[in-house]
């Protein structure tokens, strides 16, 4: 079993998420949050930021760290048990364009519940929902302090 850590983000602005469509050769791969492998010699923060620009050209900032997700799946040559450490991040646009490189086909911002229906992975559809609510105390609590 090959053990694998990859970093991604649930990326919110003006309170919609960003989200990725990958269609592969023609074929639906699904929706999903911008995620990658850990290179060597970063932190798990350094990746989960690298990775929403390379998959979105989003400029992203970390507000915090909101957990992590782990799946199994079968590789070429042997089965991968995954873990993905999550983080919420906020923007400062609307701007995003998909990685063509990665089979990304678009990108966009979506509404909290368009985006728990457009996700494939129930996973991240949880971690989404986390990270949401995690946006609306933040957002809240900032908010005071602005007045």
């Amino acid at each position: 079993m090959i053990e694998a850590v990859s970093c991604g983000g649930v990326v919110i602005h003006k309170g919609k998420v960003l989200l990725l469509y990958k269609n592969q050769n023609g074929r639906y791969m699904g929706w999903v949050m911008p995620k990658g492998t850990v290179e060597s010699g970063e932190t798990f923060k350094v990746t989960a930021l690298r990775e929403v620009k390379e998959e979105t050209d989003v400029d992203a900032e970390i507000i915090k760290y909101i957990g992590k997700t782990q799946y199994t799946f079968r590789g070429s040559n042997d089965i991968v048990n995954k873990t993905v450490h999550w983080y919420l991040m906020t923007s400062d646009s609307f701007y995003c364009k998909p990685q063509a490189e990665e089979f990304f086909a678009d990108a966009g911002y979506y509404k909290q519940h368009e985006a728990f229906y457009l996700l494939k992975f129930h996973d991240e559809k949880q971690m989404m929902r986390r990270a949401y609510a995690e946006y609306n105390e933040y957002r809240n609590k900032n908010f005071k302090y602005r007045l």
